[in-house]
């Protein structure tokens, strides 16, 4: 029988985690970068003696497959990827390619923001009691643990990239935290395709499978009356009493399934903010659900540290707390960061704009921010939008001089808040080394 060749475009954690296990599973494997692949990730294809090439997609060697996985991060317009296609290809994402050589329950989180807190927390919960990988979108990938480690339950945080690409996958549980305009480049500006694509995660569930999703956010609530899933449906929400699911009443969470409730004292919550609150529902309805005691989840809820990048308290230096939220890449992650503050602000926003509508900020930009620090290559927009708010807007194309700024302009009790609200590809590698250098600068202030 001849192998099947799997070609993954793409050499970064996804594609060498697919290369191993396509590897070991008996695939012919191929690996095409356009770009350089990291050292880390050559050595591995080498040791493995996978083929492999970089800074190049030699056609003929792609369009021979059977089988393509393609990284979440190279878009279907793409001439090659079109072609790929029209010759009757499949192409598929890691997260597809994996869930076939894999037994375990999975619970997939998707959302437009706190899928990776949220991802974080179920994980950090469901780990005192059951055998759990994390992957996804996180960490070590999800084809690499399924090769490595074979865990009994996976938590996967999913992007819409990802969903985009699937066929047959399903998790048991699945989320969604919140749908807002977010990478619509991705998706020719139609949101309702952006939405669709989000809804993915469902689309294979049955009765017997479970969807998690928050009740007060109306794109969610409107696109499931007009495209009924067949998933059982467990809404959480802040505002209104859910006889299966989750609510909030008064400081408790109360979780009920099939007439089994469980509540959760919420003033003890290490996560600040309203945001956090659904972030705890989501991953503790999950947690209730695979019958972890109910102690082990309030203490796991009690003691979780957060993730870096996402409102991250850095340093009080002169009574004025550091804030890293530069995983806040869009509008609606921001909104969020200034509703949770509860003193005047010194905003640090900016990057690259995907089209952002800045409307929703307007409240809370009023009431607590007191300065806006501009840290992008344009910054036009934001001047435009803001100038008259605050009684101070700066630029700077510095990590280091912004927080020198807003160190000068903060007082005894102030906030300072990295929340760019944009990308952070003009002055940066990613968000992690945008909220690294901040963290830097804050350090060596």
């Amino acid at each position: 029988m001849t192998k099947q060749r799997l070609v993954i475009l793409g050499g970064g954690e996804s594609g060498i985690g697919t290369a191993l296990l396509g590897n070991a599973k008996g695939y012919e494997v191929f690996v095409s970068d356009n770009q350089k692949i990291k050292e880390k990730y050559k050595q591995v294809l080498i040791h493995n003696e996978i083929e492999w090439e970089d800074e190049k997609h030699s056609e003929n060697k792609i369009l021979n497959a059977n089988i393509v996985m393609k990284s979440p991060g190279i878009p279907d317009n793409v001439p090659l990827v079109k072609q790929i296609r029209k010759q009757g290809i499949t192409v598929v994402s890691e997260i597809e390619f994996a869930s076939k050589f894999t037994k375990a329950c999975i619970v997939g989180i998707t959302g437009s923001n706190g899928k990776t807190t949220t991802a974080t927390l179920t994980h950090h919960i469901l780990k005192q009691e059951l055998n759990v990988g994390l992957a996804g979108n996180i960490g070590d990938s999800f084809a690499k643990q399924v090769l490595e480690d074979d865990f009994e339950n996976y938590v996967l945080e999913i992007s819409s990239f990802q969903l985009d690409d699937i066929v047959d996958f399903k998790p048991e549980i699945a989320i969604i935290t919140n749908i807002t305009p977010d990478h619509l480049d991705r998706y020719n500006h139609q949101f309702k395709n952006y939405v669709a694509s989000k809804f993915r995660i469902a689309m294979n569930q049955t009765k017997s499978d479970y969807l998690i999703y928050d009740a007060d956010d109306k794109v969610i609530t409107n696109y499931l009356m007009n495209h009924p899933v067949q998933s059982t449906l467990l809404p959480f929400s802040l505002r209104r009493t859910i006889e299966n699911g989750a609510y909030l009443d008064n400081d408790k969470i109360k979780i009920t399934i099939d007439n089994n409730q469980i509540i959760m004292p919420t003033t003890n919550l290490t996560l600040e903010g309203k945001h956090n609150i659904k972030n705890a529902m989501a991953a503790s309805t999950v947690a209730h659900l695979l019958k972890i005691r109910k102690q082990t989840i309030r203490e796991s809820l009690e003691n979780f540290q957060g993730v870096e990048h996402r409102l991250e308290h850095v340093l009080k230096i002169n009574k004025v707390q550091y804030i890293n939220d530069s995983k806040a890449t869009n509008v609606n992650a921001t909104y969020f960061a200034l509703e949770s503050m509860d003193a005047p602000t010194v905003w640090i926003v900016g990057g690259v704009d995907k089209g952002n509508n800045y409307e929703e900020l307007f409240q809370f930009v009023n009431e607590k921010v007191k300065a806006i620090i501009c840290l992008g290559v344009d910054n036009e927009k934001l001047i435009n939008t803001f100038g008259r708010m605050v009684d101070v807007i700066i630029e700077t194309q510095f990590v280091s001089e912004a927080v020198k700024i807003a160190y000068k302009l903060a007082e005894a009790g102030d906030n300072v808040l990295l929340s760019p609200a944009c990308a952070s590809f003009d002055l940066f590698e990613n968000y992690e080394d945008r909220g690294r250098q901040f963290k830097n600068a804050v350090r060596n202030l």
